[in-house]
C-alpha cells in the first residue's frame, strides 16, 4: 500500500493552515515542517507550533534554517549585488531552504508526497515545484491551486472553510499575505493588490518616519573575501550578523520599498517589502567592491549578477548555470577585503568611509587634483581615446549639416 503520509511546508498562515484540514479530509496523514529562516521571534515560533497542534497534524517539526539561508543565498546574493529588475532583493529565496527541510522530513518518514500552500497565480509555486523536481521523484500536492479551479475568491473561501471547522483566523492574515524570514518582510494582498496606497497595517519591521531616532546611526562592517564577518569589530556567524543589522537599521526605516515587477508566470506582481539588514549589506559591499575591482571587472560583473538573480527568482536554484556563475562571483571577491562605515539618519543609508589594503589608489595621482603625468601625455591620451568619434565628425560633418549626397 502506498504511504498516506504527506509532508506540508507550514508557516501557520492562512494558506498553510487551510491545507491541513483540506488534506486530512482527503485521507492524508499530514506532517508539518516549519523551516525557521530567521524572521520570527520565540513567541511567533511557539504560535506556529501551537497552530499545528490545534489543527491536529500527525507530527510537527521546526528546523533552524538561518545558517543555510546565509550560505545558500545571502553570500552569493551580496557578492552579486543586484536586485531583481534592479530593485527587489529576492526576499522569498528562503523557499529553497524550506523545500530542503521538507524533503529531509519526507525522507525520514519514508514518503514521496510533498505539499505546499502556494497559489496558482504566484511565483512561489514555480520555485517549490522546480526545487522538488530537481531533487527526485516526488508527488506534489498543492491544495490552493486545486481550490482555485472552483473558487475565485480563494482567501475568503479559505477563511470560511477554517471557521466552519472551528479554527480561527488571525486578523492580520485576513487582509494580507505576510512572509517574514531572515532576509526581510514581504506583504501583498488587500489594497496592495488593488494598486492603491498601502494601509497602516501593511508594515512589518521598518519604523514610520515619525518614530525614527533623532541621532544618526553609524555602523562598521568588515568583509573578508566579499563576505561580511564582523560588525563594529565583533565577529559573528553570518545569520546572526544579518539579524543584528535588521535590528539596527529597521528603527530608521531603512530598506522599505514597493516593488512592481514581471513575475515568472507573466503577471505583474506588486508587493511591499522591507529588508533593512540586507540593504545595509548591499550598500557596504558595493562601496568596498567598486574601490578594489578593476574597471573591467566592475563593468562586466553586473551582467553575471543579473543572470544569477534571474535564475534564483524564476525557480532555477538547482540549475548548473547558477553554480557556474557562482564560481565567477567567488573568484571576483578575492580582494574584497576591508571595512566600510555606514551612516543613516533615516530611510537612506550611505557608505561614508572605506578602508582596504586593496584600494586601487595611484601613488602619484588623485582624481581631478594631482597627477604624475604631464599635460602632453593627457592630451595624447584624449586624442587617441577619441580618435574614432573625431574621425567620424571630420569625414561626415559637412554631409550631416547639409544633407547626404
Amino acid at each position: 500500500m502506498p504511504s498516506k503520509d504527506i509532508v506540508l511546508a507550514f508557516s501557520g498562515g492562512l494558506d498553510t493552515s487551510f491545507c491541513v484540514p483540506y488534506l486530512q479530509e482527503q485521507g492524508w496523514n499530514v506532517h508539518t515542517v516549519f523551516a525557521d529562516t530567521g524572521g520570527v521571534d520565540a513567541e511567533e515560533r511557539a504560535t506556529i507550533e501551537a497552530r499545528a497542534a490545534e489543527l491536529g497534524v500527525a507530527s510537527h517539526v521546526t528546523i533552524d534554517g538561518g545558517p543555510a539561508i546565509w550560505d545558500g543565498f545571502v553570500k552569493p546574493f551580496v557578492m552579486a549585488g543586484e536586485g531583481y529588475q534592479g530593485q527587489y532583493p529576492l526576499l522569498v529565496s528562503d523557499r529553497y531552504l524550506i523545500v530542503d527541510a521538507t524533503l529531509a522530513r519526507a525522507q525520514a518518514l519514508r514518503t514521496r508526497a510533498i505539499a505546499h500552500g502556494c497559489t496558482g497565480m504566484g511565483n512561489d509555486q514555480v520555485r517549490f515545484d522546480l526545487a522538488v523536481k530537481a531533487s527526485g521523484d516526488y508527488r506534489i500536492v498543492a491544495p490552493i491551486r486545486e481550490i482555485q479551479k472552483e473558487h475565485t475568491q480563494t482567501r475568503a473561501y479559505e477563511q470560511a472553510y477554517l471557521e466552519q471547522r472551528g479554527f480561527g483566523v488571525r486578523a492580520k492574515q485576513k487582509a494580507y499575505t505576510i512572509n517574514e524570514n531572515l532576509l526581510g518582510v514581504t506583504l501583498s494582498g488587500g489594497e496592495i493588490d488593488k494598486w492603491e496606497a498601502p494601509g497602516e497595517g501593511a508594515r512589518g519591521w521598518c519604523a514610520p518616519r515619525e518614530q525614527w531616532p533623532a541621532d544618526a546611526l553609524r555602523v562598521a562592517i568588515r568583509f573578508v573575501g566579499g563576505e561580511a564577518v564582523a560588525i563594529d569589530g565583533v565577529e559573528m556567524p553570518g545569520a546572526k550578523l544579518l539579524a543584528k543589522l535588521n535590528a539596527m537599521f529597521a528603527p530608521y526605516g531603512v530598506g522599505r520599498g514597493m516593488y512592481t515587477g514581471d513575475t515568472t508566470i507573466g503577471l505583474k506582481g506588486r508587493i511591499v517589502y522591507e529588508a533593512p539588514g540586507l540593504t545595509a549589506l548591499l550598500v557596504a559591499h558595493r562601496a568596498l567592491e567598486e574601490a578594489v575591482l578593476t574597471k573591467q571587472q566592475n563593468r562586466f560583473k553586473p551582467d553575471v549578477a543579473r543572470k544569477w538573480v534571474e535564475l534564483v527568482y524564476e525557480g532555477f536554484y538547482h540549475d548548473p548555470l547558477k553554480t557556474d556563475l557562482e564560481a565567477f562571483l567567488a573568484s571576483s571577491q578575492r580582494m574584497v577585503n576591508g571595512e566600510v562605515v555606514l551612516e543613516t539618519r533615516g530611510a537612506r543609508v550611505d557608505a561614508v568611509a572605506v578602508q582596504s589594503p586593496h584600494l586601487l589608489n595611484a601613488k602619484g595621482a588623485t582624481y581631478a587634483q594631482t597627477a604624475d603625468w604631464g599635460v602632453e601625455e593627457a592630451e595624447g591620451f584624449i586624442r587617441l581615446f577619441g580618435m574614432s568619434s573625431t574621425l567620424w565628425a571630420q569625414v561626415n560633418g559637412d554631409r550631416v549639416e547639409g544633407g547626404l549626397d
